[in-house]
């Protein structure tokens, strides 16, 4: 078992941990790509709505 965390232990050391500033780049990013698919969604959504709805009041 300590032979495991002192492996674990190396590992993370070999890691290039991204800067401060790529990090914050990156969860903008991040952010924004969430937020532009979101509305996406709800307006196809929307749109869809509105037309089954229209289909169904048309059908009936």
């Amino acid at each position: 078992m300590v032979g495991f965390l002192r492996d674990v232990r190396s590992e993370l050391r070999k890691i290039t941990w991204p800067t401060r500033d790529e990090l914050k780049k990156a969860t903008i990013v991040i952010i924004v790509f969430v937020v532009a698919l979101g509305v996406f969604i709800g307006l196809l959504d929307s749109f869809l709505q509105l037309v089954f709805v229209t289909l169904v009041a048309k059908l009936f």
